[in-house]
């Protein structure tokens, strides 16, 4: 039987859309204990808003809610807005309409009601862990093409805390001192490393100690 690591769905944010107010409240506290952030709304025009102003990983909607339903929702998403997010349907009927359109839309998963928390969590377990070894997998690569744009391999374990520090938006939030009590490097040595990323616009220097990553640049390389 193949064990899941559920500790990786703390790094994630999750949307869960659902109009009965005792379930909504009860999974949401339960899935809590093990994600970043949950978003718990009743409506599609809530769960919106939330997308507009809040990254999101996977989304959890009933399919039948009060007045539109989750299908309707999705479809929106896709269709009109171009949005695309993992998405696991919730619904306490079996109706062949619903997982056709489900299929339709690429849902990564449909289970039924009353929720069974460790089904929803190990679904959720293996949509988000493809995302975590891509992101692996463009680190290192990031890494290593990073290196190659320096001239002082001596800077590399400098390169690898600033892969390792940065945040959802791809920022490095850190002075050169920071740097400095966990590496053993000069402070020349540091400032001509960072002028050096910023001459090729890897490390974009974007207000105090704070510095953007930029993927782009990596490019050009």
């Amino acid at each position: 039987m193949m064990t899941r690591n559920l500790n990786i769905l703390n790094e994630f944010n999750i949307l869960y859309l659902e109009d009965d107010d005792s379930l909504l409240k009860h999974t949401a506290d339960a899935l809590d204990d093990f994600v970043k952030n949950v978003f718990a709304v009743k409506t599609s025009q809530e769960a919106m808003r939330i997308l507009e102003n809040k990254r999101i990983d996977v989304i959890i909607s009933d399919i039948l809610l009060e007045n539109e339903t989750g299908i309707d929702f999705l479809k929106e998403l896709q269709e009109d807005k171009n949005i695309h997010i993992p998405t696991v349907l919730t619904t306490a009927h079996t109706d062949t309409k619903y997982l056709l359109d489900a299929i339709k839309l690429k849902v990564e998963n449909y289970i039924v009601k009353p929720i069974n928390l460790k089904e929803l969590l190990n679904t959720l377990h293996d949509i988000l862990l493809p995302l975590i070894q891509e992101r692996e997998i463009q680190k290192n690569s990031n890494i290593i093409r990073t290196i190659s744009a320096i001239t002082d391999n001596k800077q590399v374990e400098v390169v690898k805390y600033i892969l390792d520090n940065l945040n959802e938006k791809d920022e490095l939030i850190s002075s050169y001192s920071d740097i400095m009590q966990n590496i053993s490097i000069s402070k020349p040595t540091l400032i001509k490393l960072f002028k050096e990323l910023s001459d090729k616009k890897i490390l974009v220097k974007t207000a105090h100690k704070t510095y953007k990553f930029e993927n782009k640049a990596l490019n050009n390389i």
